[in-house]
């Protein structure tokens, strides 16, 4: 096998609390993921010579060794004295830096494809031990589930069987702007001690709303400790959120470190519906209707 190609989806974080920082500067946090089904497309192609080579459609994706799937290549060549190369193809409908984690889905993606095309017959515990070496988003992404829970830097990952048969749909913004997640960071260490909302419950809680699925339960629940640093920076998000109430939706979040907003609908059909409204509203927003995977 010389080539793959393979899908590289997204993710949304229903719940994220910050528990505060750790000695290797990184930060402990429980957070619930959700795989959804925006996706990039990932090409793999396997080379004789050792060259990674990354092709990406998107300018704001680096294409040298910064890049993660990059690194994923390098890390795997390097552990197992890998003598070839990879081309590795990004085809981007993931928005860049926007909360989505698309480039640690990219990134594990290469773990996967890599460990078939290369034959290296890699166990999962295997990979996601790589994986935590390249980024804290990137071992969700190995494990093939809907919904998880991350603990730890968010890299340590536990299964939620009860929620394996549910699916959400959801209606999701990004505005305009690209936000720094080390950056939102350190404004959260700076203001931790004071002025930040505590969540009123926890993750249990939350994983029993959704199997409900009653939105203004599960709205009432969901929660992200980053939220109020990142909307104070870029009021955009907290314009999102409103014109989201405006329209009726109870269970509203930013992912991750932002600046994406989603919010939870019943069904596709009024995910569609609200897309049509929204998109005509703001031209620097994009519009996304997305569903668990």
């Amino acid at each position: 096998m010389d080539k793959l190609i393979l899908n590289s989806y997204a993710k949304l974080n229903l719940y994220l609390e910050v528990l505060g920082k750790r000695k290797d500067s990184y930060h402990n946090i429980q957070t619930l993921f959700e795989r959804i089904d925006l996706s990039d497309k990932i090409i793999l192609k396997s080379r004789r010579d050792k060259k990674i080579r990354i092709i990406c459609n998107a300018r704001q994706v680096p294409k040298d060794n910064t890049n993660l799937c990059y690194r994923s290549a390098k890390l795997l060549q390097d552990d197992f004295k890998v003598n070839k190369g990879v081309d590795i193809k990004i085809i981007k409908r993931i928005p860049v830096g926007a909360g989505l984690g698309g480039g640690s889905s990219n990134a594990a993606v290469a773990l996967l494809g890599l460990n078939k095309i290369w034959g290296l017959a890699l166990s999962r515990a295997k990979l996601v031990s790589l994986a935590k070496k390249i980024g804290s988003d990137i071992p969700f992404f190995i494990y093939d589930r809907p919904f998880a829970e991350g603990t730890s830097r968010g890299d340590r990952i536990r299964s939620m069987p009860a929620l394996n048969k549910v699916r959400l749909w959801h209606i999701l913004i990004i505005p305009g702007i690209k936000v720094s997640t080390p950056l939102i960071y350190r404004k959260w260490d700076m203001v931790r001690t004071f002025k930040l909302t505590r969540p009123k419950y926890g993750v249990k809680i939350l994983t029993s709303a959704i199997r409900k699925k009653d939105p203004e339960l599960t709205g009432g629940v969901l929660f992200n400790s980053l939220e109020q640093v990142s909307a104070k920076l870029y009021p955009q998000i907290t314009h999102i959120k409103e014109r989201l109430k405006g329209k009726g939706i109870k269970s509203i979040l930013m992912s991750g470190s932002g600046p994406a907003v989603f919010g939870i609908v019943s069904s596709g059909k009024e995910a569609v519906s609200l897309s049509r409204q929204l998109k005509g509203e703001n031209k620097s927003w994009q519009v996304f209707v997305t569903r668990t995977i």
